[in-house]
This record gives structure tokens, sequence and C-alpha cells, in this order.
């Protein structure tokens, strides 16, 4: 039997023990597991279980701020902290405990009741007769669906999918078991599935907001930003006079390019709730898209006055990359990191957010140890793994030949309008789109998921036991089908375009199916962003990305993606020699214009001096490069990670050849 066995079999006979009402023997057989696993959450939270019903306060409050720390987000800690105050006659501080409870996880049945009872007590009706509604929903639910409702917020997704299919199989038009399971899908990255679930749930029952609202947020991940806009826009129908509705809607109305009318609905959100943090952040979120950058640091910084807890707003500042924080404005982070009730991505924004402030200071080592620390929360959320990118990147080897290619010769979809960026995050992408965006005849788009959203439906659903149909299947698709498969790319991206005749694409994970790109648009070009290893990497590592690029929580992790992405494009070199224009990111720091004539030339482009005054350009930039790109391009960036060698030995062993051989 492993440790971690052993273990879940002691923890089993400590829950006997407190459903007896042991909790002696209990507290007593948990200090011993606690012993040798400290960090155990399960454990924790049961030993501060237990110290509440001995009547141990101050060992019950202990273990609860240890819980917090380990599990920013685990509601049960909150429900427990709020029973505790409850205990001691402190009843706002309980409301305030299960309030948060039901905002990590809001199946709490206890938590929801509670607050009903304490909230009537004290004449607050309204907020009571809400609380009471909930308790009574979670009630009514079928047992099943309140376990999966639990899972889902303990972070247990795995568990909750197999209760949640199992319950629909039996039971196919159930709403919330359709809504549950499309949340458990967008978790595990299957939006496409998501998409269809919460599609049928919405025909099904069209009067319900919550469906539209989970389908929103499904639809913005999948870039259908005109489908999530129409949502959006009946969510506000409904209730026109709804600030949460109108945030809504505004963020998508932004998502769709209407800044105007997006900061002009969050002005009308403000002048009726002045210290939403929500909106507030998403403000400076479209402002800083449009360009307005300083608007965009007022709005950011008016919502880290009004709660200095809100990681999403310091990071927001940080990720401008050109904006300099404060020695007060540091001292403000580390105490909310210090703070046990900072939630779980407020903690990862904030350790972003505080280690950039520290490299602008000069205090590196201090500085890695945040990026550190954000990068290993980060991690422990994640399922990637090495092993699984170097076998996709074996598979795309193995079966993307020469002869593969030479067969399907004149196969494929003949538009020549997409211009396809590639490489790792963090390499220079987003500049040679701006070159690109900034040409009269190219419009520049956004980071395009629909190679991959092609590429996952090709793996179709037995991914775990036929691993390599795609991209197997490659070899067996009609060529008919391939040109079908072009032009509904072209077709699907067409809402991101304005009408000049070519279009970029960033999405910089694409490299992975550059074989699939050339069968179905194979006019289409294809550029490769590259830099420096030590440059690109560590860049990467100090990067919160909204979505995606897994593997850049490690240095170890990124080191290696790095030299496999190296490997992969040697391949598609070596299946169709002068496809891919590789561009170097130190080359076009060093010799703009000479860049740009060559990258122009590859697209078949004539030269424009647009290109090369590409600062000059206004237009929206959604990548965490866009105020850098709207400067004149500088060697400021080459060398900052010199500044932090010292700690950057495991990505010096990862990355191996690819140190050097990396052009």
């Amino acid at each position: 039997m492993t440790e971690a066995e052993t273990t879940a079999d002691q923890l089993k006979q400590v829950r006997a023990l407190m459903q007896r009402g042991q909790f002696k023997a209990a507290s007593d057989a948990l200090d011993i597991i606690l012993k040798n696993t400290p960090d155990h959450q399960d454990a924790v939270y049961m030993a501060a279980a237990c110290a509440r019903y001995l009547g141990e306060t101050a060992t019950a409050f202990r273990h609860l701020d240890h819980l917090k720390r380990l599990a920013p987000d685990f509601g049960r800690a909150y429900q427990e902290e709020g029973h505790l105050h409850r205990k001691r006659g402190n009843l706002d501080a309980a409301v305030t405990a299960y309030q948060r409870a039901v905002r990590y996880n809001p199946a709490l049945v206890a938590s929801w009741t509670a607050q009903a009872e304490m909230l009537s007590a004290s004449g607050r009706a309204e907020d009571a007769a809400h609380a009471r509604a909930q308790a009574d929903r979670l009630k009514r639910l079928p047992p099943e669906l309140l376990a999966v409702t639990n899972y889902i917020h303990e972070g247990r997704v795995i568990h909750a999918e197999r209760i949640a299919r199992a319950f629909l199989q039996k039971n196919p038009r159930h709403i919330e078991g359709m809504r549950l399971l499309a949340d458990i899908g967008t978790r595990l990255g299957v939006h496409e599935d998501a998409d269809f679930l919460l599609e049928t749930a919405i025909e099904l029952d069209p009067d319900n907001p919550q469906l539209r609202i989970d389908h929103v947020q499904v639809l913005r991940k999948r870039q259908k930003y005109e489908a999530a806009l129409a949502q959006a826009e009946t969510l506000l129908k409904h209730d026109p006079d709804s600030p949460v509705f109108k945030s809504i809607y505004a963020i998508e109305a932004m998502q769709a390019g209407n800044y105007d009318e997006a900061l002009e609905i969050f002005e009308e959100v403000l002048r009726t709730l002045p210290d939403d943090l929500a909106t507030l952040t998403s403000q400076g979120h479209a402002l800083k898209t449009a360009g307005r950058t300083e608007e965009a640091i007022k709005s950011y910084r008016r919502a880290v006055e009004v709660n200095p807890l809100h990681g999403d707003a310091w990071y927001a500042l940080a990720n401008l990359k050109t904006y300099k924080f404060s020695a007060a404005d540091i001292e403000i982070m580390r105490k909310a990191l210090d703070n046990p009730n900072l939630h779980f991505m407020g903690r990862v924004h904030l350790a972003f957010a505080l280690g950039k402030a520290l490299e602008d200071t000069k205090s590196f080592d201090e500085a890695f140890e945040a990026y550190s620390g954000g990068n290993a929360l980060k991690k422990s959320q994640i399922r990637y793994t090495t092993e699984q990118m170097r076998a996709e990147a074996d598979g795309q080897i193995e079966h993307c030949t020469r002869d593969l290619f030479e067969k399907r010769a004149g196969a494929g979809h003949d538009d020549p309008a997409p211009i396809f960026i590639v490489g790792l995050p963090r390499a220079g992408s987003t500049l040679i789109e701006q070159i690109l965006a900034s040409h009269s005849q190219v419009d520049g788009t956004l980071e395009l998921p629909n190679i991959l959203s092609l590429a996952h439906r090709l793996r179709g659903r037995k991914q775990i036991s036929d691993r390599e149909r795609y991209p197997r299947i490659l070899h067996e698709l009609p060529d008919e089908e391939l040109a079908a498969l072009g032009q509904d790319y072209i077709a699907n991206t067409a809402i991101h375009r304005q009408g000049a005749p070519f279009f970029t694409d960033k999405m910089p994970n694409n490299f992975r199916h550059i074989g699939l790109i050339h069968l179905i648009l194979p006019n289409a070009k294809i550029i490769d962003a590259r830099r420096e290893p030590m440059a690109c990497c560590f860049s990467g590592f100090k990067q919160l990305f909204a979505e995606g690029q897994e593997f850049s929580y490690s240095l170890e992790d990124i080191g290696n993606y790095y030299r496999i992405y190296i490997e992969m494009m040697a391949h598609w070199d070596s299946v169709f020699p002068g496809k891919v224009l590789r561009v170097q990111h130190e080359d076009v720091v060093d010799d703009l214009e000479g860049q740009v004539r060559r990258i122009l030339n590859h697209c078949e482009l004539p030269f424009e001096q647009s290109c090369v005054d590409f600062h000059k350009t206004e237009r929206a930039v959604r990548t965490a490069s866009s105020e850098q790109v709207r400067q004149p391009i500088s060697r400021s960036g080459v060398d900052q990670w010199r500044n932090f060698e010292a700690h950057l030995g495991p990505l010096q062993d990862a990355l191996g050849p690819a140190l050097k051989d990396y052009r």
C-alpha cells in the first residue's frame, strides 16, 4: 500500500470516529497523520472541525488559517470558520465567512441556511429570503447533482464528470444536469461539447438566465463573439436595469470590437455601482485594448483602492508592462498575499504582479521568488505533462511525412488570405503581427482558436485509446473534405476581418499543426516567430497567460517545450522546405527595415513604410505585448533574463542542445 493509500485509509477511520461523536479520538489520530503530512487538505479540515467540537477555538482557527493558505478557494474552510464565529457570538464575522463559503462553493447548503437564519434575525429580510431560496433550490436537486456541484467546486472535476454523465444517461433532458456537465466540459477545455449542451438546454428552457450566462462564457472562449453578444443582448432585454446583465453585455460588446458602446455601458453601471470591482476592471481592459492607457490605469487603480485583495486589477497594472509600482504599492501587495482570505486566483494574480514590481526595483531574487510562487500555484491546477507533448510531436513527425504532402499536392482550399504567425508566446509574434497589420492589405486579427479546434475534432473522442487518430487521419481524408475544411476556416474567421485581402492568425500553438494547415490551406503563408531560448522561456515563465500555455508554469516544462518546438519546426522545414519563414526576434531588433522587407517579400506584399513605423498604427491589440508594440522598437528586453540567471539552472538543463542550436 502506498503512503497516499495509507493516509486515505486512516482518514476513512477518522471520519467514522467523527460520525460517532468521538472527536477526541479523531483529533488524536489526526495529530499523527499531520505529523507525517502537515499539508494534507482533508486532514487539516477535519482537525479544525474536531477542534471546534472539542471547544478548542484557538486551535480550530489556527488549522483554518493554515487550510485557507493551502487551498484558498476551499469553501468548506470558510463554512467551518462561519460555524466558529457563530458559536462565539461574532455574528457579522460569521455571515461574512458563510458568504465567502458559498462564493467558492455554492452547493454548501449549511452555509446558505445559516445565512438565512442570521440575516432574518438581524432584520435583513430580503437578503435572508435570497439565502433561503438558494438553500431550498439545493435541497430540491437530485443527490447526484448536489454531489457533482460539490465536486466541481472542490476541484475534483473528473469525479464530477463521471457522476454527471451517469445521471444524464438516465435523465437526458434534465436542465441542471446539462448545465453542470457543460461547466465540467469548460473546465476541461472541451468547449465545443459545452457549447452544444448549453445550446440544447436553452432550447428546452429559454427563460433560464443562468444557462445564457454560462453560454456567453463558453462562446467567448470559442471566440464566437457575435453569438456571445446575441446571448448577452437577450439577457439584457430580459432585465434592462440589471447591472449584471449590463456588464455582461458591455464585455461582449468589447470582445466584438465595439469599444465605444462597451465603455458607455461600463460608465452607466458605475454610476449605479461606483465601486463594482468587476466593472472597474473590465472597463480598464477595454481602455487598455483601445490604447487609452492612462484612463485604463485610473480604472485599475480605483479597483485596488476599493479592495486591495483584488488581484485581477493588480495584475492588469503589471501586465501593461510599462506601468511602475510605488513602494507603497509593493507593501500593499505583500500584505494582501499574507491575508489568508485571499482567494486562489487573487493569490496567483498578486504573485505575478509583485514579481513584476520587484523586478522593476531590481530586487531580482525576491522577484524570482514571487514569480515562482505564482507559477507553482498555477501549475497545481493543470494537467499538462512533457510526456504528452513529446508523444504529440512524435505522432506529427511519424505521420506528417514528405510522402503525405506529395501525394496530397493540389488538395485543400486555394485561398491565399491567411498569414499564420506561429512559435512560442513572448517570442515576438505580436510585433510581427503589428508590422503586418500596419500594411494596407492586411487585417490584424487575434490568436484564433480555429485550427486548434479542428485538430481537437479530428482526434475524436477516443483520445486515450487511440492517441494517434490525428494526425494519422490526414492520410484518409478525401481531397474534397480537406478543401471543405479550408473553406470553413475562411468562413468562420471572417468575423475578425475588416475587408483587407489578407489577414493574420497569430495563435502560437499552431506550430504543432502546420501539416494540417498546409493540407487544408496550401497557399497560406506561415511565419515562425523565434527568440533566443533563455529570453523566450523566462519571459513566458514570468507571464500569466489568460488561456492555455499550460507548459509555461515550470522552468523544466517550458524548457522541454521549447526543445520539442525546435524539433517540430525542423521537421516541417524538411518536409516542405521554404514553406515557413523563420524570423529571429533579435534580428528584427537589430535590423528592423531589413526584416520588414523580408517578411513582406515572403507574404508577397509590396513594401510600405507604415510597417516600419508600426508603433504609430492605431488598432486594438489584445495580447500581453499590447503596450510594447505601441512603442518604437527597443533592445531593452533582449537580455532581461540574465538578471535571474542564478535561478535558471533547471531551465538551462531542460533546454540542453537547444541553448545553442536554435536558429
